[in-house]
């Protein structure tokens, strides 16, 4: 429904080969001869998932001790629910939507690559890419700047990368996080060519500079994902190998963490001060309370409520509660039992206009 032949587009890159039965490892193979949209946030350092080294080792081949297993059930879900995310889209903008099964190459570009989820006729005739996400729904905070709407950093440099390489000046991008086109968020990006220059001249330095004289690039990127990426492609811990020595930079790293060691500790220190005082403070404000859960209280001037509500949970999972009450509801009704504990909680009162 959504590959429509008859369109060509006004300009086409170089075409490296066509996708449409294409094998996966001969895709991934392909994709080895180039950057891909994908690539680029690891590549500059920002992408939530990776890092530039972990790109660097993918295009050179070297194998990982581990595969990458993160997220692997929802990036299935991404892609298997492609097609019904760029229908919701046509339905919800009356745009027409297509796909062109093709891996491309960019003609000035030799290293830049686009596979392209699908493309978009305008009403004036001209064109756009579409790409299609999909979230979960307490993580749509992403596609917005405070109230104002916006795409993920790691998306706007995948579009970025696609449009030079297209000859196209307009992204879109629809995400959905729910079940039906209400669940539907909808972004566009236009072309930005100063912008678009700098990041080409990024990935253009990866590519020579690293991929090609096989350096590897530095690690920038926060902790956890440098951790993460020597894990996967070191693999477990060898307790035979020999002490190394830290020199040089390392030994700059290793007084770094010192230093900010001792500093947490002074600071930890501080904050474990604060938290007993203030588990005084409540201690107290509790005593006043006894048994009751809600307390008002006038301070310089300001109303506070202060409340000390319960909190009951079961003592296993819900699901279990379920099974369990459904399948021996004499067994559930003799020993669940119900825990409770109390919350306490302090805030600002306002006063109810009548």
């Amino acid at each position: 429904m959504l590959i429509l032949p008859d369109i060509i587009l006004p300009y086409e890159p170089i075409v490296i080969t066509d996708t449409t039965d294409l094998p996966r490892d001969e895709w991934l193979a392909y994709r080895k001869t180039g950057i891909g949209g994908s690539d680029v946030a690891a590549i500059l350092g920002i992408s939530p998932f990776g890092t530039a080294r972990d790109i660097y080792y993918d295009k050179l081949s070297i194998a990982s001790f581990y595969d990458d297993e993160a997220n692997k059930y929802q990036k299935k879900i991404g892609t298997l629910l492609e097609d019904v995310v760029a229908e919701m889209f046509a339905e919800v903008t009356g745009y027409r939507v297509f796909k062109i099964r093709k891996m491309f190459r960019s003609r000035e570009h030799s290293f830049m690559l686009a596979d392209v989820d699908f493309f978009v006729q305008l009403p004036d005739g001209s064109f756009a890419i579409l790409e299609c996400k999909t979230t979960s729904p307490d993580a749509t905070e992403k596609w917005w700047d405070g109230d104002k709407p916006t795409v993920p950093l790691n998306y706007q440099l995948q579009g970025r990368h696609y449009m030079p390489v297209m000859h196209i000046n307009k992204m879109f991008y629809a995400c959905l996080h729910g079940n039906s086109e209400n669940y539907l968020i909808v972004r566009e990006l236009d072309r930005d060519l100063e912008y678009e220059a700098e990041m080409i001249a990024l990935e253009e330095d990866f590519w020579n500079n690293h991929v090609l004289r096989q350096v590897p690039p530095p690690y920038i990127e926060e902790g956890d994902l440098i951790i993460e990426s020597v894990r996967r492609h070191f693999g477990p811990a060898n307790t035979d190998l020999p002490p190394i020595a830290l020199t040089g930079q390392s030994s700059h790293y290793l007084l770094r963490f010192l230093e900010l060691q001792q500093a947490k500790s002074e600071v930890e220190a501080s904050v474990e001060q604060i938290d007993q005082e203030l588990q005084r403070m409540k201690g107290l404000i509790v005593a006043e309370l006894g048994a009751g859960c809600s307390a008002t209280c006038d301070v310089n001037g300001t109303p506070y409520l202060v409340t000390y509500n319960p909190v009951r949970k079961p003592t296993v999972t819900k699901e279990n509660l379920i099974r369990l009450r459904a399948q021996y509801p004499d067994i559930y009704n003799e020993y669940v039992s119900i825990s409770e504990s109390r919350r306490f909680y302090v805030k600002e009162r306002r006063e109810e206009v009548a």
